[in-house]
């Protein structure tokens, strides 16, 4: 049972403030909007909430009747992770991709579109760009959100997107501070554990996040993973070591901290939501992000209560939770100005309009990233092929709603094309089976991390060469096929750019 607070009214507004809760339902519950007249700054969108740009307009217009300067996030990468466009797939390539073309003007311009588009719908902050290098390729939760695996490509890259968002008056959220590329677990499911020396760490990991720091990223995300070389006790969500010593004063933000989600297994599974939204207060961050998973009136009233009972028990500074509080205030009075360069949420938004028209600057990107190797007899496809995408387990920050690979936008161009789903009980007999005399064309995602999926496509090669293979992953495989498409993410725009070299477009 929640305990109501009894303290100062400041202090419950305080504690309100510092969370970005999220909730259930495409319209604002009753619940929730009672909680911003309370002092609730935030609120975070998920795929959820989300049905059309219009839809999304009208909920936050009705979020901001409550509170004008209200900050409204979202976890919007592009790519792999979106939530505008949960159902669709994305209209943008994702950050591997940007990377993979390397023009740090596109990807601004990307951004900068994302950001457009965030505004229209009234969202004001992005949790997003990952400044992750993708150091370790078995990765399970960064690939294809990093732009990539070199440090001053990914440093450029980050500067540009943080440059990009913020011009359309979206605040940026750079993440997982100090990094998490070099990970072989998900933080959402246990405690990643970094083991590399301070040198190393400011060499690689740091370098994106300075970058992001002298482009003015108004906002940056913290990473429950642990650094001994930093702190060997606590991850840096909840060391005083790595938010406050190493990035407050020793790089100098002086931006918003936002945690990453305290339901993920690293915070929950270990100190428990409450206290560790505690210790992520006292150790520097401003901001609690909580509600992909526990997006309910009674998870923030637990908060609440927790911060405002460490104040009155002495185990959190009042001055600490006040400043917090500020800074999350400071921040949504900038969007509240920036919103001043852009249309009301809503205005440039049609009835029927679903988000990702408009301008195709993302498909443009998605064509400039595809890596193309053809074998000398290859020639474009003219009849309608078999697509058979095997499908690895996703990991939790790609929602499973959201539709990947390349059948729909193939058979778009060549008619009649079908296609089936194949997972690690498959082989390529069940392939050839349903293919029949079509020729195929094998999907795969991150095949090097996938000893199965490995298998069965060299035994569907070994049958078929003329296999056509597109790999939407972070393409580390040797190419082999009639031809080999590496499209670096499998967004929508991925998928329809492989069907255009497919089909010869």
């Amino acid at each position: 049972m929640t305990t109501m607070t009894t303290g100062s009214d400041t202090l419950t507004r305080d504690a309100l403030a510092v969370l970005q809760p999220g909730f259930t339902g495409t319209s604002a519950p009753d619940w929730l909007l009672r909680r911003i007249g309370e002092g609730l700054a935030s609120v975070g969108l998920f795929g959820r909430n989300i049905v059309s740009a219009p839809q999304v307009a009208a909920l936050t217009t009705r979020l901001r009747a409550e509170r004008d300067d209200l900050l409204v996030a979202i976890d919007e990468e592009g790519g792999d992770v979106t939530r505008i466009e949960v159902r669709t797939g994305s209209s943008f390539p994702g950050n591997l991709a940007l990377g993979a073309v390397d023009d740090v003007d596109l990807t601004r311009e990307v951004a900068r579109e994302l950001g457009r588009r965030l505004a229209e719908c009234g969202v004001n902050l992005n949790w997003a760009p990952s400044a992750d290098v993708n150091s370790n390729p078995d990765n399970p939760i960064i690939g294809v959100r990093a732009f990539g695996a070199e440090t001053d490509l990914v440093a450029r890259h980050t500067a540009a997107y943080i440059e990009g968002l913020q011009a359309a008056g979206v605040a940026a959220c750079t993440k997982h501070f100090p990094g998490h590329g070099d990970t072989n677990v998900d933080s959402h499911h246990a405690m990643p554990r970094i083991d590399v020396d301070l040198d190393t760490l400011h060499a690689r990991e740091l370098v994106p996040f300075r970058a992001a720091i002298a482009a003015g990223s108004k906002s940056v995300m913290s990473a429950h993973i642990l650094l001994p070389a930093l702190d060997p006790a606590r991850p840096a969500t909840l060391s005083p070591r790595i938010l406050t010593g190493l990035l407050r004063e020793e790089l100098g933000y002086d931006g918003l901290i936002v945690s990453d989600a305290v339901e993920m297994q690293a915070i929950a599974g270990t100190v428990g939501i409450e206290r560790g939204s505690v210790l992520a207060i006292a150790a520097g961050a401003d901001a609690l992000c909580v509600g992909g998973g526990l997006a309910d009136e009674g998870t923030v009233l637990r908060l609440r209560d927790a911060l405002v009972r460490a104040v009155r028990d002495g185990d959190l500074a009042e001055e600490r939770l006040a400043d917090a509080a500020a800074r999350v205030r400071a921040l949504a009075a900038w969007t509240s100005r920036a919103r001043g360069d852009v249309a009301a949420p809503g205005a440039a938004v049609q009835e029927g309009t679903a988000p990702g028209t408009g301008s195709e600057i993302g498909l443009v990107a998605a064509r400039r990233a595809a890596r193309i190797t053809a074998s000398p007899s290859w020639r474009p496809l003219e009849q309608a092929p078999y697509v058979a995408t095997f499908t690895p387990v996703m990991n939790i920050a790609v929602s499973s709603e959201t539709p990947w690979s390349i059948g729909d936008e193939l058979a778009a161009l060549l008619p009649g094309t079908e296609s089936g789903t194949y997972g690690t009980d498959s082989s390529a007999a069940d392939v050839l089976g349903a293919a029949g005399e079509r020729r195929v064309v094998a999907v795969v995602r991150d095949e090097h991390r996938h000893p199965w999926m490995s298998a069965a496509l060299d035994a569907l090669l070994a049958a078929r060469p003329d296999t056509v293979v597109v790999e939407m992953g972070v393409p580390r495989a040797t190419p082999r096929g009639a031809l080999h498409v590496a499209t670096h993410g499998a967004a929508r725009v991925c998928g329809r750019a492989a069907a255009e070299a497919i089909a010869g477009v």
